[in-house]
């Protein structure tokens, strides 16, 4: 097994990394809205693929919408866990004298 002649340095080493690097995704413009999509990928701003209709907006906003109703409960449920009053030892003591 082959070992190094010498240490590289931390320098060296790092002057090496600039080219791992993570690139930009890659986007095109939607023929029919103008969105920034994803290639080969239905937009889900007007649900066009190819100039084609393929998903009614109005499925797409109603699957939008009930996904945030779904969240406003979640959350709404976990705020009211999360401030109901806790007690200290002082007032546990207070309540049981």
């Amino acid at each position: 097994m082959a070992l190094p002649f010498r240490k590289i340095s931390k320098t060296r080493g790092r002057m090496r990394r600039p080219h791992y690097k993570i690139e930009a995704a890659n986007t095109v413009l939607c023929k029919n809205c103008g969105a920034s999509i994803k290639p080969h990928r239905v937009c889900p701003e007007c649900g066009f693929y190819k100039g084609k209709n393929v998903v009614e907006k109005e499925e797409v906003k109603e699957t939008k919408a009930a996904t945030k109703e779904t969240t406003k409960k979640v959350a709404k449920e976990t705020t009211k866990k999360s401030t109901a009053k806790k007690t200290t030892k002082k007032e546990t003591k207070k309540e049981t004298k």
